[in-house]
Parts: C-alpha cells; structure tokens; sequence
C-alpha cells in the first residue's frame, strides 16, 4: 500500500502533529480504566522525541459538543497515564487551534479533545488550514478511527507539509492487506454479530474473497433458519432469509462454503442460570434460544481452523460472557492459536474473547480497529488512509524545511 511512513522522515527540529486514538475507557470517577490503546502509541511518540521533534498528540474522547468541552470530555485522564508511561511531564493544552501554545524539541504535550473543535466532525477545511500553519509533519497513527471522515484523520492530511503513516497505522495496514489482498489459501473469516442487517455487506464482500465464512450468534441462527431449520426463539432476522441464501449461493459459485454449527447449546431463557441442553442445529425447541455451538460443531471448526492458511476473526460464536455458554468461543479462540495459519483478530467482542482466555501471544496480529477494522473487511477505503495514499511521496521521503511559525508562550 502506497503512503509515507513515520520511520522514512528526518524529523529533527521538525513540529510533528500526531493523531492518536485515546478514546480510551474511563471508571466512573473518572480515571482511567485501561491505557491498552495509549501504550499502542508510544513507539510513535518514543520515535519523535529521540528523533528530536517537537512533539503534539491529540485524539477524540467520546462525542462532546464542538465548542462546549466539559470536564468529563477532557483528556486529561490521558495526559496523566502518559506522563507516567514517559516519565516526563505532558502538559494539556485546551486552547491549541491557533498555535499559541509553546513546545520545544524533545518535548512533548497534549492537545485537548479535538472533537471539542467547532468544524471537527465537518472535516472543516479552515479548520485544518489553520492547524497545518503551526505543524511541519501530520502522523495518523489512528487506525481505529481511520473510517472517520474529520478533520484531524482527514482534512489536516490533506493540508499538512508532509502526511505520514505512524507505526501503529502502517502495521495495521499491512496486516489486513496480508490477510485480504494476498493472503493464504484457504482463507477462513469468522464472522458473528447479534443482526445480518449490520454486516450484511461485510458478508457480500467477503462472499467474493473467502473460501470458508464461519459464522456465529443471531448471524449464524438467520442463516440456519434460511436453510430451513427450526431455531426456536433464538435471535434471528426473519426477512432477510433471501440474503443469507444469496451470499451463500455466491459463495458456493466459487467453491467456498459457510460454516455453521451442526449442534448447539440452547437455553429455556437469557441467563447465566438458565436451564440449557445439547440438541441439533435443525431442532431447537419451541420457545428455547441458541447461545452457544455444541461439542461436534467445536470439532468440525476446530478441524476447519487447522487446514487454513490466514485466519481473519470478528466475533465470537456464543455468549461467551456467561460460562454456561462459554465452551465454543473459548474453543475457537485455541484453535485459532493453535493453527499454523497467518491469524488476525479484532473488534472489541473479539478483544474481550481474546484477554478472557489468554491466546494474545498465539494471535499473529491484533488489530485495535472496531469499526474501522470492518469497513476494511468489507472492502472500503477508509478516509483517513485514502487522505495518507494521496499525501504519498516517491523518492528520497525527506522533510523540506519551513519557515518557522513562533508560537506564544502558553497563556497562564
């Protein structure tokens, strides 16, 4: 994929704008809850401050009013885990649009939540024109927010001297191309989520690349039902049977198949103590739920994992937060590990199935993309990234110097 990379630059001297993604968790009081995507950003910072830039980071928190940031918008939460993670102050400043904030090489500081900026979410032009004067090099190290269309992932790249990939960016990058463009064969993709509706062009796409499309939860009971079995009360959807018979068909056109469970593990109700038994995929019984594959469906997906060559896991297979309905997620988290195939992994249920039972260091790559990792299963061209191609430079990468724009001293 073509796009300038944070490591190809001369960054001494240079006033280097980072766009991170610390829209991180919070506890109730406030505090920080996990710093899993502030510590993913680091090798970007570390770059730049031994390279000897000056260094400013900013990212969104949540969905603030543009112009009426409140305390709970605030990064400074993240300002804190990072001065400790750095070990030297990172200062937080609210006021920075207009440059008039002062930051010297081999430091570094944090601009406040850039969704407080009136014309973020427009992906504002002006905005980004005047963010780009006081800047030598834009660094998007965002993948998770790189399906956004805004001002700071998309205009500013665009209006920046020079517009580069930040490690986290380029890794992610790289490995869903290896996992989609050239991966493999065969190329097995997990899919599974409550509706079909949400990811039903994630699935048409997929039908044209895959050769086997494992599927799980109220997307694996739609296409049960479409192949006319009982489910029962399961979660499913009803009117778009035709759609889960057409992606199958497209599928079955190239020689791949959907996997679905053969057995699976039903519930007289949603509960963690609820009454459940092993029965037939085509023969839940009335009133009772799929919440989980059963043990020869473990097998068969198991033994499907094993001969693949890339592996791309979104979902997991049944409602692994109860334990009662744990077994198949905690299953094909093993055999995912336990596969020789390439294996990407990522989406927040994904993450969650991943920490509960312990395969991260047997994942080959773990994206920290949601919706963004999503949208480039489905084949989109994230804006951000699209902004990054279109910024890329051919021969020596090199930063032409600028005229020095003098910033103010902090006000305060």
């Amino acid at each position: 994929m073509n796009f300038l990379r944070l490591c190809e630059l001369e960054l001494a001297g240079k006033r280097v704008f980072i766009r991170a993604d610390f829209n991180v968790p919070l506890n109730p009081d406030g505090t920080l809850a996990d710093d899993t995507r502030i510590r993913a950003t680091l090798p970007a910072i570390c770059h730049c401050l031994e390279a000897g830039a000056a260094v400013m980071i900013s990212s969104h928190l949540g969905r603030p009013t543009e112009g009426a940031l409140t305390a709970a918008d605030s990064l400074a939460p993240v300002a804190a885990a990072l001065s400790a993670l750095l070990d030297r102050p990172v200062p937080l400043i609210r006021e920075w649009t207009g440059g008039n904030f002062s930051v010297q090489p081999g430091e570094v500081v944090l601009l406040e939540n850039c969704r407080g900026n009136v014309g973020e979410k427009a992906d504002d032009p002006q905005l980004a024109a005047r963010i780009a004067r006081f800047i030598d090099v834009y660094v998007n190290d965002a993948f998770g927010a790189a399906h956004r269309k805004e001002c700071t992932l998309h205009a500013l790249a665009l209006a920046a001297p020079v517009a580069c990939a930040g490690p986290l960016m380029s890794a992610e990058l790289e490995a869903l191309g290896r996992a989609l463009a050239h991966p493999a064969r065969p190329l097995a993709t997990i899919v599974a989520g409550s509706k079909v509706s949400t990811k039903l062009t994630i699935l048409e796409s997929l039908a044209a690349k895959v050769d086997v499309l494992v599927l799980g939860g109220g997307i694996a009971n739609t296409f049960l039902a479409a192949r006319g079995c009982e489910v029962g009360a399961s979660l499913h959807e009803p009117e778009l049977l035709e759609a889960a018979r057409r992606v199958e068909r497209r599928l079955a056109e190239r020689g791949g198949v959907v996997w679905l469970p053969e057995d699976v593990v039903v519930a007289d109700r949603f509960a963690a103590d609820a009454d459940s038994r092993v029965c037939d995929a085509d023969s839940v019984p009335p009133g009772w739920m799929i919440l989980d594959i059963g043990p020869h469906s473990r097998d068969s997906l198991a033994g499907v994992l094993a001969r693949a060559g890339t592996i791309v896991w979104n979902g997991p297979v049944g409602v692994f937060e109860l334990d009662a309905f744990a077994a198949g997620t905690r299953a094909l988290a093993e055999a995912i590990a336990a596969s020789p195939a390439y294996s990407i992994a990522g989406g927040g249920d994904t993450l969650a199935a991943i920490a509960r039972f312990g395969v991260g260091e047997r994942i080959d790559y773990i994206s920290t993309g949601g919706g963004a990792f999503l949208e480039f299963l489905e084949g989109r061209e994230l804006p951000a990234v699209a902004a990054l191609r279109a910024r890329a430079r051919p021969a020596s990468r090199r930063v032409e110097p600028l005229p020095r724009f003098e910033h103010a001293p902090a006000p305060g």
